[in-house]
């Protein structure tokens, strides 16, 4: 594996189990990383120097995290999570030593220490299918979406405890919290809509249009700017975070590719979404066709499509 410090994105590829590192400068795959089965979500710690994998399983429920050093050279290692299955959304903590873990078979999100490969604390968050996670800036506090209750939740990470759970929308799935704290954002995959919440109260501020099965949602690094990733439609949608209105709507679907079968049948399946922040370009996870879409995010277009191992999802940025 080659070991370097060229800005890269991770690429999980949940019908392959492995994790592709490729060169932000040109698509070119650098190293590859075998994970659990389907890995799903990926969170790269503050520093950089590592990531973890939250493998959700496929015929059975998973119950692993993979740890990927590439700094190191080393193959990924795994952290068992026991009783603790189906982990799905990760969220590093500032210290680089912890992550966050929603496991939605025993409807919990767990505090790991990532070093020691230990669970350090259980929270408790109820049935609806916890699913996606997001941390605030400060790292006190964690929001967490429930698709099947169509809520968001606010955990307290220095008591550990859920204190408020809100409507937000049915199918409620992808979350982010905007860089300076001041709001959170929620993708409602089965209503084709976004949420804006008070961080505090959960309180819905604004409601938006999205549709065609919104399922993430990201901020740019300086906050101005939302994506939103829509499944079904098969477009990117960007809004202005202060107007709350769409300054583009990108085509993500082609007719010169063939697709591969997934949840929404043979169809390009947008998903997962990363932003540099660094360089304007902007990476969407095209499920369907095992490509990566590169959109220049001055002129809006996509520029480019980086070859992907099957069904490409989750997606993290590592800096130079």
């Amino acid at each position: 594996m080659q070991v370097g410090n060229t800005a890269e994105l991770l690429v999980g590829n949940k019908s392959a189990d492995t994790v592709w590192r490729l060169s932000l400068r040109d698509g070119r795959r650098i190293g590859e990383f075998r994970t659990g089965e389907a890995p799903h979500e990926i969170a790269v710690a503050p520093d950089g120097r590592l990531a973890v994998v939250t493998n959700y399983g496929a015929a059975k429920s998973g119950n692993t995290l993979s740890v990927l050093e590439w700094r190191s050279g080393k193959p990924a290692r795994s952290i068992d999570l026991g009783p603790h299955s189906a982990p799905h959304g990760p969220g590093c903590l500032a210290d680089g030593r912890r992550v966050l873990v929603t496991t939605e078979g025993s409807a919990s999100v767990l505090v790991v220490d990532v070093p020691k490969g230990e669970i350090e604390r259980v929270i408790e968050v109820g049935g609806g299918t916890g699913h996606m996670m997001a941390v605030s800036p400060d790292g006190r506090v964690a929001y967490l979406t429930k698709i099947q209750a169509g809520t968001l939740s606010r955990i307290d990470l220095q008591t550990g405890v859920k204190t408020v759970e809100r409507p937000a929308g049915k199918g409620a799935e992808g979350v982010a919290v905007r860089p300076d704290g001041t709001e959170v954002w929620v993708t409602n995959r089965e209503d084709g809509t976004i949420t804006v919440h008070d961080p505090r109260t959960l309180v819905v501020k604004r409601r938006m249009s999205s549709k065609g099965f919104p399922i993430r949602v990201v901020f740019s690094p300086d906050g101005t700017l939302a994506f939103v990733t829509n499944a079904r439609a098969a477009t990117l949608a960007v809004f202005n975070t202060r107007t709350r209105v769409p300054v583009a709507s990108l085509s993500l679907s082609r007719e010169d590719m063939t697709y591969q079968p997934t949840m929404l049948g043979n169809a390009a399946l947008p998903i997962g979404v990363a932003v540099a922040a660094d360089r304007p370009r902007a990476y969407v996870a095209i499920s369907g066709g095992d490509r990566i879409a590169v959109i220049d995010t001055q002129r809006w277009q996509v520029i480019d499509y980086w070859v992907t191992g099957r069904e490409p999802d989750a997606l993290g940025i590592v800096a130079d």
